[in-house]
């Protein structure tokens, strides 16, 4: 597993090329749920996309603030900007996806919080 984290870091940190350009094609890559306040910024990547918008709880990739995809927790159905190289950024969203159904034992990660939540309440 540790080598296959330190190929996707390797993907979005590579070894600086000599001649012109950057040596980095883009920033750090922030990977969160997203929340109610995401909704304008799922539907406008829907639309690059074009795909119908996600529906249901999901995981967002942003790089340097900009959402480059997002993957729906529920059907794992991946939303991407056509115009980024978004194919690292799509395979983190699903391997963090994996990582939450594993700890979940296989469950969909949306569906274990509030039972976790209410156990905690009812204790």
């Amino acid at each position: 597993m540790w080598h296959y984290l330190e190929y996707m870091i390797d993907r979005f940190n590579p070894e600086p090329v000599t001649g012109s350009g950057s040596a980095r094609e883009h920033g750090p890559v922030v990977i969160r749920r997203a929340h109610a306040g995401d909704l304008p910024l799922l539907h406008d990547l829907a639309e690059l996309d074009s795909a119908a918008p996600l529906k249901g709880a999901a995981l967002v990739a942003l790089v340097d603030g900009h959402a480059y995809a997002a993957i729906g927790l529920d059907d794992a159905r991946v939303i991407a900007d056509p115009f980024l190289p978004t194919t690292a950024a799509v395979e983190l969203l699903r391997l963090r996806v994996a990582q939450l159904r594993a700890a979940d034992g296989g469950r969909a990660p949306r569906r274990a919080l509030p039972r976790r939540i209410a156990s905690r309440v009812r204790a």
